[in-house]
């Protein structure tokens, strides 16, 4: 069912047009990723959907008492109200409910046959259960600790930083579950571990949402369907940021030859995603049936738990061997540094050498010292114990602050202070307009002020400008914010072909898996981690510690009894049992399924034979098939070990 529809709609200001006769349609369930370039119309198409603002033709029908909520940019809260009450203020309707609900339970104690009574309560039901809205304060406290905003909780909302108040804002939408919930860019400001939570309560609550998303693991995780702003046009894509690739690529093919270049990125993109996301989902299925087999063993031998986190330990201690210097030149030498703020801890006691082709990420949670790491290797501060040592070479640094634009300046002026138009990119003359056009500018921009360009277009113009430095280091503080998806690719590509070292602090876990062949991980309380595994693969493994750690704690709790389920029942049922006995055989089969889909998606002689939007539709099935009976099965497992 459509719960938003947009007809005919046509947005324009002056005389340049966002949006030409588009039409949309969002239903219930579904969890639509909006992307394009920066400046398309992303955000405009977003508030026309929410009503906040109107099309210049065209008309916005919205089904019944839909409720939409949208997080913005910059959100806006009533004035002093603390961190908790800021989030209980957007709950206060789910509050009132649930007080009502337990009134007329109360009532219906002693009239039970009270019609109108009756008629309320099942409605009061039905609102709670949409928005899950039994347990409220439980859930405060657990977004509280999920988003790390516990130690904020009694602070003022105005005395937070922008992105903190994002977080409170994101914190009561999720919590409120409106009918359709509407995100400008979610991820940011998270740090990789709240990306994680918002993943996991987005799908686990079903919600229907419409974002704007540069986090492309995000969009694949999240999206059901993709629809892109392109030339005023709206296009849609079934499935993630995978699909999309795929389904794209074929929408390329056949549109001119501007597109070439385009082209060429999009199908090196396709082809690492491929790689990558076929290696991480066999990784997740084997974790899965790592997980049933730990549930079935572990009550009887608690060791086998201990053996685990053993080689868990041991596969993340594989990837940490230090690397040979002695042919190397190195860059930076770390020898016990040390550097903290009032009763925080960011780094203790960090011994390690750069070396000149590194390409490391430095990662970890918000304010656990990343930023702090990179101003000390550029000496802006001084390290308060130990020592950094650093070569003779030249550094390329860029920062959230684009200090090194001229707001005056336009353009040409900025890439060519000495006149003319043509400029040097790794030993080769270019024309600036040619150089400038991989950066996706077009040629009438280059007389065009720096002060009038966007926040993500300066972004494009300092990231632009530094690939044009002669430098053997790149320090890279969020590079990635304020950039489209298509920015982010060409930045991805100049990085890998750099000859130089590459330090970059990011939250973007594709990002960094792409560009970076080594990890600095910041734990928050003055511990560096280093490893050589990709982003993702560490995530996985360190999430997986924490399922098995708190499965030990669980087996060893003396409150844990035996649910009360045990008393009223000695075995399975027979519909249970049969499921019990056939659900492993179906899920590996789903499995191989899966796979089959994957290979006729890379092969153009099966995808075209077999049609692209089935074969694409088939494998989300089988996916939502394939998780919904892996989730059964250990539910069934619980069950089982319950009644032993």
């Amino acid at each position: 069912m459509a719960l938003v529809d947009l007809f005919a709609i046509k947005k324009q200001y002056n005389i340049k047009i966002l949006l030409d006769s588009v039409d949309f349609h969002l239903n219930e369930g579904e969890r639509i990723a909006i992307v394009g370039q920066n400046g398309c119309g992303k955000s405009t198409l977003m508030k026309i959907i929410a009503g906040t603002e109107e099309p210049t033709e065209g008309k916005r029908v919205v089904q019944g008492n839909v409720q939409i909520e949208m997080l913005s940019q910059h959100p806006l809260f009533k004035p002093n109200l603390t961190v908790r009450e800021a989030i209980s203020l957007e709950l206060a309707e789910l509050y009132e409910a649930k007080l009502a609900y337990d009134k007329i339970g109360e009532k219906l104690a002693t009239d039970f046959d009270n019609k109108e009574l009756l008629k309320k309560h099942a409605e009061l039901t039905n609102f709670l259960d949409h928005h899950n809205a039994w347990n409220l304060d439980d859930k405060i406290e657990r977004v509280l600790q999920e988003f790390k905003l516990k130690d904020y909780e009694n602070r003022l909302v105005d005395s937070l930083s922008g992105g903190e108040q994002r977080r409170v804002a994101l914190a009561g939408l999720i919590l409120k579950k409106p009918d359709v919930l509407l995100l400008d860019e979610p991820t940011n400001h998270l740090d990789v571990y709240m990306v994680e939570f918002l993943e996991e309560i987005l799908l686990k609550e079903k919600f229907t949402l419409l974002f704007i998303s540069h986090d492309r693991y995000f969009i694949d995780t999240i999206a059901t369907r993709v629809v892109e702003v392109d030339n005023q046009q709206l296009v849609s894509y079934q499935g993630g940021y995978q699909n999309y690739l795929t389904l794209k690529e074929q929408r390329l093919h056949s549109l001119q030859k501007g597109h070439e270049n385009l082209l060429r990125l999009l199908k090196q993109e396709e082809a690492w995603l491929s790689k990558g996301v076929r290696a991480r989902e066999k990784r997740n299925q084997g974790r899965k049936q790592r997980v049933f087999e730990l549930r079935e063993n572990a009550q009887k031998n608690p060791t086998l738990i201990r053996k685990m986190v053993i080689e868990l330990e041991r596969e993340k201690k594989h990837f940490n061997r230090d690397e040979s210097v002695s042919r190397k030149k190195m860059l930076f030498d770390l020898n016990n540094v040390t550097y903290g703020l009032p009763k925080k801890s960011l780094i203790t006691n960090f011994t390690t050498r750069i070396l000149q082709h590194d390409k490391i990420a430095i990662v970890g949670i918000n304010g656990s010292g990343k930023s702090t790491l990179l101003k000390l290797l550029l000496g802006k501060i001084t390290p308060q114990g130990g020592k950094v040592d650093s070569g003779d070479f030249a550094i390329g640094y860029f920062d959230q602050h684009r200090d090194m634009l001229d707001n005056e300046k336009s353009l040409l002026e900025t890439f060519c202070p000495n006149g003319g138009d043509i400029i040097e990119v790794d030993g080769k003359n270019m024309h600036v307009y040619g150089y400038l056009k991989s950066f996706l500018f077009p040629k009438e921009f280059l007389d065009q002020k720096i002060g009038m360009l966007s926040g993500g277009e300066k972004n494009r113009v300092a990231l632009a400008l530094l690939f044009t430095k002669k430098v053997d280091c790149l320090i890279l503080d969020e590079p990635t914010n304020d950039l489209d998806i298509q920015t982010i690719t060409i930045l991805e590509e100049q990085l890998i072909n750099f000859g130089g070292a590459l330090l970059v602090v990011s939250h973007d876990r594709y990002f960094v898996d792409k560009v970076a062949s080594k990890l600095f991980i910041l734990d928050g309380k003055g511990n560096i981690e280093e490893s050589h595994q990709s982003y993702s693969d560490y995530l996985l493994i360190e999430k997986e510690l924490r399922e098995i750690q708190s499965m030990e704690k669980e087996f060893k709790s003396p409150q844990i009894a035996t649910p009360v389920i045990a008393k009223t029942k000695t075995k399975l049922s027979y519909k249970e049992q049969r499921e019990f006995d056939t659900l492993p055989q179906e899920i590996e089969e789903l499995e191989h399924k899966i796979d089959e889909l994957h290979k006729c998606l890379n092969n153009p002689d099966c995808y075209q034979q077999k049609g692209l939007n089935e074969i694409t539709k088939m494998l989300i099935d089988t996916q939502n098939e394939y998780d919904a009976k892996s989730e059964k099965y250990l539910e069934l497992w619980e069950l089982f070990e319950s009644l032993q």
